[in-house]
């Protein structure tokens, strides 16, 4: 999620005490229901959800930590082609009085809500595009997550989204899960529920599509390469044929089913690849699809809606029983392979040993999080350390430089030479120059956050500003508001946002 196209709520914000009765009221509940919605708005579709959301609480010492223990479904929109102006620009009109209708035929009303998640992928992601949504959400402020989905976190939310994630785990095997859409093909090799390697290609079911008056005037630069290639006049004319139509749709199953097979990508292919290649350290037991296009391979979906997904699917589904061994198997989502919404785990309370030398840099709200999930109990490694939080980090499309929070578990004694390792890992990852810009904050599951702090300001002396947080537990793809220190008792709270997926 690069800095520069953040979506940021800080404007309109709860005052203090408003912030803190509200987590008071929660600390004394043992349960919360919760009312979220889900908000996916893309290069080709955009659609909705709202769900219900039970937490129940689990105490842990200081802290008051929630776990998700039920959530259903409570209502579906239409799925809706995203409104673009003829500037590129997003129809902001159009996609608010989308919104305000689905509000409006759920029978909820925008105060009815308690969190909710706004994905932003493709072009929507543009600065200009993102702005526009900004707009429209912008009375719901702190309530929501807003993130921008750049290739690789695309790949990782449909992975999630579709339950393909949770299929592998539940069979104990390794999947790999394509998720092609309007522009873009996602692909994730998922081993036992955990995501090992993602990668993207330009290759969706709206790369040729038709304006309203039906003739064939999208036609996108993957398109007019394919058509390129296969020595074809790329013009709404020509595709006017639909066996022309047939002809790139063939050429872009085939680049898919290169993908997926690992095998024979040509000058083509490659020239289509927005990330770099999947990593294939583990050979799949089975294929799923999600997707828009995957409504067609599972026999979801059988009209057209002017574009060549249709004629994609098929012959997706004709190569794969020709080339490709292993089954294929129907994920619990296809098209709507999105987040149910965002859960506030409200609210982890950190230790006292925290570092903040500054008081003045919080409040902050929707601070994405990068978690470190290699076991340092025993010797610290700083270039195996450095290493994991950059492979993190482009997973999920941040830069190291941009406003993030590094999580992780300190297991073993709090010994200098260990903790100066982990300081030196941290900077090389987060500040490699000895200087950030934006605050870096730290989120420990243990016991070392001011002495972390203090090793990385007095001893390797980076130049900007630390937050280092104790007593905090937090996972993949988690949010973080951190409220105003509280003195007494001397603590700072701290509001998860997880991403909820069906």
């Amino acid at each position: 999620m690069p800095h520069d196209l953040e979506l940021d709520h800080e404007h309109e914000q709860l005052s203090e005490a408003d912030s803190a009765a509200i987590a008071q009221a929660i600390w004394e509940q043992e349960t919360i229901a919760l009312t979220t919605v889900g908000i996916d708005i893309g290069s080709s579709t955009s659609h909705l959800l709202f769900a219900r959301v039970t937490l129940k609480r689990l105490s842990e010492g200081l802290s008051s930590r929630f776990v998700v223990i039920d959530r259903q479904v409570i209502w579906r929109s239409a799925i809706m082609l995203t409104p673009f102006l003829a500037d590129g620009g997003i129809d902001a009109e159009s996609l608010a009085h989308f919104i305000h209708h689905a509000y409006h035929d759920a029978g909820l009303h925008r105060s009815d809500i308690d969190s909710g998640a706004v994905i932003l992928t493709g072009e929507a992601i543009k600065r200009k595009n993102a702005r526009a949504i900004d707009e429209i959400f912008a009375r719901e402020s702190g309530k929501f997550v807003c993130a921008t989905a750049g290739h690789k976190l695309e790949c990782i939310l449909a992975a999630h989204g579709s339950g393909a994630t949770e299929l592998t785990r539940r069979r104990k095997q390794c999947g790999l899960h394509v998720d092609v859409g309007g522009g873009t093909t996602k692909l994730a090799l998922i081993d036992r529920g955990e995501i090992i390697s993602v990668a993207a290609v330009a290759v969706g079911g709206r790369l040729l599509a038709q304006d309203a008056t039906g003739a064939w005037t999208r036609i996108d630069d993957s398109a007019q390469r394919v058509a390129g290639a296969l020595g074809m006049a790329a013009t709404p004319g020509g595709f006017a044929d639909e066996s022309a139509r047939l002809a790139v749709a063939r050429r872009l199953a085939t680049l898919v089913v290169d993908q997926i097979s690992g095998t024979a990508i040509d000058e083509l292919g490659h020239a289509l690849e927005l990330t770099e290649p999947l990593a294939r350290t583990v050979a799949p037991d089975f294929i799923s699809f999600s997707g828009g296009v995957a409504e067609y391979i599972f026999g979801r979906e059988s009209a057209d809606h002017g574009d060549i997904a249709r004629l994609l699917a098929d012959e997706i589904v004709s190569q794969l029983k020709a080339r490709i061994a292993i089954p294929v198997v129907e994920p619990r989502e296809r098209i709507r392979a999105t987040v149910i919404g965002a859960s506030q785990f409200t609210v982890q309370v950190s230790g006292k040993t925290i570092y903040l030398p500054d008081p003045g840099v919080l409040p902050v709200h929707n601070v994405p999080v990068v978690r470190l999930g290699l076991d340092i109990a025993d010797r610290i490694e700083v270039a195996q350390i450095v290493a994991a939080l950059n492979s993190k980090a482009d997973l999920l499309d941040l830069k190291p430089g941009a406003r993030l929070a590094i999580a992780l578990t300190w297991a073993g004694e709090p010994a200098h030479d260990r903790l100066f390792a982990l300081a030196q890992a941290i900077i090389q990852f987060a500040a490699p120059t000895g200087q950030r810009d934006e605050t870096l904050f730290l989120m420990i599951d243990g016991d070392i956050a001011a002495s972390l702090g203090r090793i990385l300001h007095d001893e390797l002396h980076l130049a900007g500003k630390v937050v280092s947080i104790d007593g905090i537990s937090l996972r993949d793809l988690d949010f973080v508001d951190v409220g105003a220190w509280l003195d007494p008792p001397g603590v700072v709270p701290v509001v998860i946002k997880s991403l909820l997926f069906s």
